[in-house]
């Protein structure tokens, strides 16, 4: 896909980028190549292909969702030098 400089120009006032005037034509030619790759995608020949979550076919090693850890509150709010209503009490620390 050919752009032009002024395209450029304007697409990187959009994205809020300072592109320098010398700096133009080498963004431009790295967008024409990054736009010509999205062609070849889009002109990827996909019938009858089934989406893939992982391109190698590996599944994630989940682990089964069970609590593992015993509810300590009770025990580790009676070690606090002080609390109230279930939580610990601090000194004040910011004025």
């Amino acid at each position: 896909m050919h752009l032009d400089n002024d395209t450029v120009r304007h697409i990187a006032r959009l994205a809020r980028l300072a592109v320098p005037d010398a700096a133009v034509d080498t963004l431009r030619n790295d967008l024409e190549r990054v736009l010509d790759l999205f062609d070849e995608l889009a002109a990827a020949n996909v019938d009858g292909l089934e989406p893939l979550a992982h391109p190698l076919g590996q599944t994630a090693n989940l682990r089964d969702d069970a609590v593992t850890e015993t509810d300590r509150h009770a025990e580790l709010l009676a070690l606090a030098p002080d609390s109230q209503a279930g939580y610990y009490v601090v000194p004040k620390v910011i004025e």
